[in-house]
């Protein structure tokens, strides 16, 4: 299984249970995964996190780079799939045009010519002001799955030795 991930799996994991300080393991656990084939993100995920222009851009821009991956023919015949969808649905015009501008559209398109799971903290949503990455997925016929279930469903550990050398 090939997995997506979304902006807001990095932003939240530097943000809060995985900061680049203290928890190291988490973002190495990234890069090892995707050098196996396993974990990747795309190319405007990566602008959206180069505009942080924090500690997570360096990571992105250093040990995380090959995470990201270009839009190329393939996906750009499946953004045609995923603009058919939203059109046909009954989101408000604003919602669609934001939607079609943002990093989801692109990340839902490579999610369907690649057959990935997208992996994100969006949850669907009843709302017509906004596309949700769930929903697209959803609609589309494409898995999407919260971190912590691609954490878990892939057995990753992320276990201390034995600091300062006490019991």
């Amino acid at each position: 299984m090939k997995y997506l991930l979304d902006t807001n799996v990095f932003i939240q994991a530097k943000n809060l249970h995985y900061g680049l300080d203290f928890c190291p393991a988490f973002w190495d656990w990234l890069v090892l995964m995707n050098a196996r084939g396993l974990v990747f993100s795309i190319d405007k995920v990566a602008a959206e996190i180069d505009a942080g222009n924090d500690e997570l851009t360096q990571w992105a821009r250093g040990p995380g780079r090959r995470l990201f991956l270009p839009t190329d023919a393939v996906v750009a015949a499946s953004l045609g799939k995923v603009s058919q969808w939203a059109t046909s649905q009954r989101y408000e015009p604003a919602a669609i045009n934001t939607f079609f501008q943002s990093a989801d559209y692109y990340l839902v398109a490579h999610a369907l010519a690649r057959q990935c799971v997208v992996v994100t903290h969006e949850v669907p949503s009843i709302s017509t002001r906004r596309i949700k990455i769930p929903n697209a997925c959803m609609g589309l016929s494409i898995r999407f799955m919260t971190p912590y279930e691609m954490l878990r469903r892939e057995q990753a550990r992320f276990v201390l030795g034995n600091p300062g050398g006490s019991p």
